[in-house]
């Protein structure tokens, strides 16, 4: 969208949140990038220049505003709609893959050689992979300084800095402040909207994930609280919170919906892993998903429009990790609710690996496809065709010969699992819409899809559904979200 500067110029005008993350605005006279909604005044047509990432502006020399915050937008919609090289590359750096595994192993796990890649992200973002890399990381150390007490030497390194020396030069360039600076000026403000709210209370972390307007809560956090596995997830005090394995080490989160955030509360063993809990929880809630364009689209069919003129801007409640999904969605298949999540409770019981709660209510961390591979399968209270099917995901899981993650490839993922025993067309489409992110997944052959295309008078056999369906293409998932919306189940609305 940095391109059509007519467009960026209207959003710019009229302070459109709607378009926060899409592009960035940065100010040729003050030196300083903003998001499209900047309260300040918007500065001359002439004076205004648009990047397509934060990481753009910051390699351009611009600095971010301390109004609006523009590192804290919310991410671009683009990437979560797209399963191409570029997308699954900007998904595998959000989890800090950079950090952990440099250029090169990021370029290995899609595929190309590190010059490949770092000419097709400058194509498409305006900055390579490092750029890209450095700038969340100033995120990251920006949280850490207004939400904790930890010595700034701590921060440096929990945030991805090579050394102290880096995190100095690389928050003042970006933030105009010295990190104790920027921790005082925190102190003394309080936070700002879609920002962090400091909160130094010790070994946690509490901040907000911005997202854009409207969002309906209640199937997001009505689904995530009816399917909660005992020991591992929970409803509590009006937050749902559940437990995280992270590449460091395990945290706890809690999420509470507001109207104009999440508030998002991490308690962390490392705190080197707050980039992939943030980054974890945003593709749990679908936070980065466009509303405005979705429901657009959906609108326009008149079998829909009813449902999404009421509740507009449902989201499709996701997953933290889609291992972890996979073997939930095999013990799922053909049972209810209650059932599903009883079996994945005996198997966190057994395999899971104990984590301390602060709060209680919280016992495992859900086990690792490694640390099911090995299951006796007499030990499985299920039939034996779908202990077979589960036997055999784990052991594919374990193997590496189905990947699943940020960097998939949706089609290939889809066939992989297709040809596993027991996977038919409605475990596959599941997890391509909650473990693989995909937005046009779509479940033709579930009940719960079936009875309300019955109840909307939209045909309901599979394939007549799927073909009265390619309208609502790339948005088959949300289409979804709607349909099961009209069931009186708990998924649907947030628990009391």
């Amino acid at each position: 969208m940095h391109t059509d500067r007519e467009r960026c110029e209207r959003a710019v005008r009229s302070k459109d949140a709607r378009f926060d993350g899409w592009f960035f605005t940065a100010v040729l006279t003050t030196g300083i990038y903003c998001r499209p909604s900047c309260p300040v005044v918007p500065p001359k047509t002439e004076n205004m220049v648009f990047h397509p990432s934060a990481a753009a502006c910051q390699q351009a020399g611009f600095r971010a505003c301390k109004r609006c915050r523009p590192d804290a937008s919310p991410g671009s919609p683009a990437w979560n709609a797209r399963a191409d090289s570029v997308a699954r590359a900007v998904r595998l750096i959000q989890d800090g893959v950079v950090d952990r595994e440099g250029v090169p192993g990021l370029a290995s796990r899609l595929g190309y050689s590190a010059r490949q890649l770092e000419r097709q992200l400058r194509a498409e973002l305006g900055a390579g992979p490092l750029a890209l890399a450095r700038a969340q990381r100033a995120q990251t150390a920006r949280i850490l300084i207004e939400t904790t007490a930890l010595p700034m030497a701590e921060v440096a390194f929990a945030a991805g800095f090579a050394s102290v020396r880096s995190f100095n030069d690389t928050v003042r360039t970006v933030f105009a402040l010295a990190p104790g600076a920027l921790r005082e000026r925190a102190a003394r403000t309080g936070g700002r909207a879609g920002a962090a709210a400091p909160a130094r209370t010790a070994g946690a972390i509490a901040l907000r994930l911005p997202f854009r307007a409207p969002l309906t809560p209640g199937n997001l956090f009505g689904h995530l609280a009816a399917t909660a596995v005992p020991g591992v997830e929970e409803w509590r005090d009006g937050a749902y919170r559940r437990t995280l394995s992270l590449p460091y080490g395990h945290g706890i989160v809690s999420l509470s919906p507001r109207p104009d955030h999440v508030a998002c509360r991490l308690s962390l063993t490392d705190p080197r892993d707050l980039t992939v809990a943030i980054s974890s929880c945003r593709r749990l809630l679908d936070l980065d998903a466009d509303p405005v364009a979705v429901d657009g689209q959906l609108a326009a069919d008149p079998g829909l429009a009813p449902l999404v003129h009421e509740a507009p801007g449902r989201r499709v409640p996701r997953t933290v990790d889609a291992a972890e999904f996979a073997v939930r969605a095999v013990l799922g298949q053909q049972v209810s609710t209650a059932a599903a999540r009883t079996h994945a409770a005996r198997l966190v019981a057994a395999h899971g690996v104990p984590v301390d709660d602060p709060d209680g209510g919280l016992t495992h961390l859900f086990p690792a496809a490694e640390a099911l591979a090995g299951l006796d399968p007499a030990s499985l209270a299920l039939p034996k065709a779908r202990r077979a099917t589960l036997i055999g995901l784990v052991e594919a899981l374990a193997s590496g010969a189905l990947r699943l993650g940020p960097d998939s490839d949706w089609t290939e993922a889809r066939a992989a699992l297709a040809a596993l025993p027991g996977f038919g067309p409605w475990t596959v489409e599941s997890i391509a819409m909650r473990a693989l992110g995909d937005p046009d997944a779509f479940l033709p052959t579930d009940l719960g899809v079936r009875r309300a295309a019955s109840l909307l008078g939209l045909p309901a056999a599979p394939a007549a559904l799927t073909t009265r369906a390619a309208p609502w293409r790339p948005w088959r998932a949300y289409a979804t979200q709607y349909l099961w919306a009209t069931g009186d189940h708990p998924v649907n609305r947030l628990p009391a």
